[in-house]
């Protein structure tokens, strides 16, 4: 059920509801602020058993804008402390989503258009594993070499020990959306012919060697979760199938969980949009590799919330835009379901109205 605890080794969450990772454009040299606790510690008082931090980029190339958060210095640790001392004070897990967005970097926040920053403008040169662009118009990432591929490796390392001290109890690494991981995984974005490229073992290299390279750094008692984009609903490109390998090839390097998501990899694709629309990705995981399944996309209500969990589609329900209305989700969500939780005392005025 729902609010029925979930336990990922040591890590006990209170119930089956999650923050997704959203990112919020609003950091200053990938600094956390005071929007980020705000945002954030409202999600944990609001009763989310885990709180998953924005896409936070290992490395100043990897950001998606310039307004993009970081952890590739260790001048960024102190300010996130704050925000995972409020989050474990309410009762809540805090995360962290590790990402790269390869050759969809170098861009615009959303609400400042959103179009590629040219170099003139503080944009820089992308990264991919072949030199194909995102669109047709954008410019041409460059192709990394292996020395490009070991750097990556160092920085996810890297920033993994700093979220450890930052005081994050579980990592994401973001695999999903379009972004570099998930352009290593697409054979429609990676035409490489080296040890990267060609083949589903190759292709899925890189993933699971950043896993391996974080469980080296990340303690063997805290939770690793790894998103993906489960398809690329596009012909010759990645598919559940191949989602489900990766899956099984990942669980013994100490994955715990994918989360499940979809799209991002290429433009223009017809993505079928409707309430849970990707929970059937996350449910065929479950079942075909045994490994935990976290599911994501248009889940909006307490019952239908419910019945994912209920009826053995996901181990987890991550909610997003729906958080953004209603930070208090889980509260309501429990309030609906006739469930009885802990209230932040200083809204227990609400529950008992």
């Amino acid at each position: 059920m729902l609010f029925d605890p979930l336990e990922v080794r040591s890590i006990r969450f209170k119930n089956r509801i999650a923050i997704s990772p959203m990112c919020q454009y609003s950091s200053v040299d990938g600094f956390a602020n005071d929007w980020h606790l705000v945002h954030l510690g409202s999600r944990a008082a609001g009763g989310a058993a885990l709180v998953i931090q924005e896409a936070t980029s290992v490395s100043p190339r990897g950001r998606i804008s310039p307004d993009d958060m970081g952890l590739w210095k260790d001048d960024h640790i102190e300010p996130l402390q704050r925000i995972t001392r409020f989050i474990k004070k309410q009762g809540s897990v805090p995360g962290i989503q590790l990402a790269h967005a390869g050759r969809k970097a170098s861009t615009r926040s959303p609400w400042k258009g959103g179009d590629v920053l040219d170099i003139s403008a503080g944009g820089w040169i992308t990264q991919a594993p072949s030199a194909i662009p995102f669109r047709d118009t954008d410019p041409v990432p460059q192709a990394m070499s292996a020395s490009d591929i070991l750097q990556l490796r160092e920085d996810f390392k890297a920033a993994a020990r700093r979220a450890l001290t930052a005081g994050f109890e579980l990592i994401e690494i973001h695999g999903a959306h379009g972004y570099l991981l998930h352009s290593f995984l697409s054979p429609l974005s990676n035409q490489r012919t080296d040890a990267y490229g060609g083949s589903l073992e190759n292709r899925t290299r890189l993933v699971r060697e950043i896993a391996a390279d974080i469980r080296t750094i990340w303690p063997g008692n805290l939770p690793l979760f790894l998103r993906i984009s489960a398809t690329d609903y596009a012909d010759g490109g990645w598919d559940l199938e191949s989602s489900v390998h990766l899956a099984e090839m990942v669980k013994p390097l100490g994955v715990d969980l994918i989360d499940t998501s979809s799209g991002g990899l290429v433009p223009h694709v017809k993505i079928p949009l409707g309430p849970g629309y990707q929970v059937p990705f996350a449910e065929a995981i479950r079942k075909k590799t045994s490994i935990l399944t976290g599911a994501v996309g248009l889940i909006t209500n307490a019952v239908q919330a419910n019945e994912i969990i209920q009826s053995g589609k996901a181990d987890l329900v991550l909610i997003a835009r729906e958080s953004l209305r209603n930070p208090n989700f889980p509260l309501t969500a429990a309030k609906e379901l006739g469930k009885e939780i802990n209230w932040p005392p200083q809204y227990l005025r609400a529950k008992q109205a």
